[in-house]
Formats: structure tokens, C-alpha cells, sequence
């Protein structure tokens, strides 16, 4: 060999492997699809009432309940939440001053969101207990809120998944943050296939018809959210049903710790990574 030169094939082989390994550019109108659906993701979550603005979960004991930072009392009683408070405390809903009122939970549609100063106030119900969430368009976490990382969009992880329909849907039982399960239909499993593994996630009925799954995959060690990620489908086509994880969102518990997020099942941690959508939300 003369003088040091190296071989021609050793100079080129780290070259090669950089391109063999390196992605193919996304298409230009999947990216720009995704992002724009990503930035209305993020401005929902800057609303006076999203997740970012979440500062507190009082839970109801029967009788006459005060909450710190707040006036007024929040009695439980019969099942129904009264807010019962003097006018000069400030609250308002719709724009007409509350001086005692009951208050609709989230489980009988929409709630009432009663409002005192920057700080929004509704009542839930979650399997039998109320409580009251409070939101506050204050918060440093909504005013300071940078964007969520994600992976690049690629259209590799938008998969058609066979759809396998139960004949009547399932009963399953949905684990929370919070220690109580909720009962909830499921109408099938979709099956799928990642890195030449077979893979089936299933989810719960959406009241549209859409199905929205709870699911968590080897990347929460490292990249994304520890407990799991939400992703939300259309309803069945002809036997597929198409699993874009581009955009598994996190869910609030990643943003929040006053919220109440259902848990994956143990038929949905997937033993493969899923290097799509939302990574972990840095400042939760």
C-alpha cells in the first residue's frame, strides 16, 4: 500500500452506512398535514381551560366542603354538587353573577364552568365520587408553556391494521392514575405489525363511532410519556382500521397532576418501540 493511504473501501464504508441508515425525507404534504395538526394540538392546550391551566382536584366529601383559594362552600349531597357563595365573592357563569347554584358534573354532558377572576371551576364525577377541577389562566405552566417534541412525522407509522370485530362489544375494565377503574365497551382488536412482530392493540368506543386506544411501547423508558400514550382512530373500513401513531398524544397526567387519565390494560403495552408522535413533556 503506498505511502498511508487506506483503502478506498474503508474511506467509503462509513459513507455508505450513513446512508443506508439515514430516513428518507417525509413527503412534503404528509409533514405539512401533520403539522398543522400538531399546532392545533398545542393551541388547545393553551386554552384558559386546557390541560396547562389545570391547578387543582378537590374531591367532595358528603356534606359542606371548602376549598383552599377558593370562597364559598361545595356541598355534596344526594348526588348533586351546590355552590352556595355571596355575590360579593365574584363568581359568575354565562356572565350572570352565582350566589348558590348546583352545579352540572362532566358526566351529564357538558359541565357548568363557573368562573372567579382568572380561575375557571367545574364539577366531575369519576365512578360515584365528585370533585371539583379548578383551572387557572394564570398558571406558569400554561404562561411559560414552550411545545411538545415529537418524532419526526413519517408515514411508515401510518399503518392499516386489520380490524377484527367482537360480536358484541366487550366490557373491559380501564385502570386510572387515580386507583378507580372504569367500565368501559370495546368493540374489537386491531392487528398490526412491527418489526416482523405481530402486534394487537385493543381499544374503547368513542360515542362518534371512532375507537381511541391506551397504549404504551418501549419507548416509554427513554423518549415518551412513562404511563402510555393516547391514540385516537377513525371507526372500522372494510375489515382495516388506520393506526397513525404520528399522532399518539400525551396524555394530561403528562401535563398535570390533577388530572385523572386512564391507564393502558396489560393487552396494550406493546414489547416493541413506537418511535412516532409525542415524546415526553419536559417541564411534568
Amino acid at each position: 500500500m503506498p505511502g498511508n493511504l487506506a483503502p478506498l473501501s474503508l474511506v467509503l464504508l462509513p459513507l455508505v452506512l450513513a446512508a443506508c441508515n439515514r430516513r428518507p425525507p417525509a413527503d412534503p404534504a404528509f409533514a405539512a398535514e401533520w403539522k398543522a395538526w400538531h399546532d392545533r394540538r398545542e393551541e388547545r392546550l393553551r386554552t384558559p381551560t386546557g390541560w396547562l391551566a389545570l391547578t387543582g382536584l378537590h374531591w367532595l366529601e358528603p356534606g359542606e366542603n371548602r376549598i383552599p383559594g377558593l370562597p364559598g362552600t361545595f356541598t355534596l349531597e344526594a348526588g348533586r354538587v351546590t355552590l352556595a357563595a355571596a355575590r360579593s365573592d365574584g363568581y359568575v357563569l354565562g356572565g350572570a353573577p352565582v350566589e348558590r347554584r348546583a352545579l352540572a358534573p362532566d358526566s351529564a354532558g357538558e359541565p357548568d364552568r363557573v368562573q372567579v377572576g382568572s380561575v375557571t371551576l367545574a364539577v366531575i364525577e369519576r365512578s360515584g365520587r365528585f370533585a371539583v377541577r379548578v383551572w387557572d389562566a394564570a398558571a406558569p405552566a400554561r404562561t411559560g408553556f414552550r411545545g411538545i417534541e415529537a418524532y419526526p412525522p413519517d408515514p411508515r407509522w401510518r399503518i392499516e391494521a386489520r380490524w377484527e370485530a367482537y360480536p358484541s362489544p366487550r366490557e373491559v375494565e380501564v385502570p386510572s392514575v387515580i386507583g378507580v377503574a372504569t367500565r368501559e365497551l370495546a368493540p374489537g382488536r386491531a392487528h398490526f405489525t412491527v418489526e416482523g412482530r405481530e402486534l394487537t392493540l385493543e381499544p374503547t368506543a368513542e360515542e362518534d363511532g371512532g375507537l381511541f386506544f391506551v397504549f404504551k411501547d418501549a419507548t416509554s423508558r427513554d423518549a415518551t410519556y412513562g404511563a402510555g400514550r393516547f391514540l385516537s382512530a377513525g371507526a372500522p373500513r372494510e375489515g382495516k382500521v388506520v393506526l397513525d401513531f404520528n399522532r399518539s398524544v400525551n396524555p394530561p397526567c403528562a401535563f398535570s397532576a390533577f388530572a385523572t387519565c386512564p391507564l393502558p390494560t396489560p393487552e396494550n403495552v406493546l414489547p416493541v418501540r413506537i418511535e412516532a408522535g409525542e415524546k415526553r413533556y419536559s417541564d411534568h
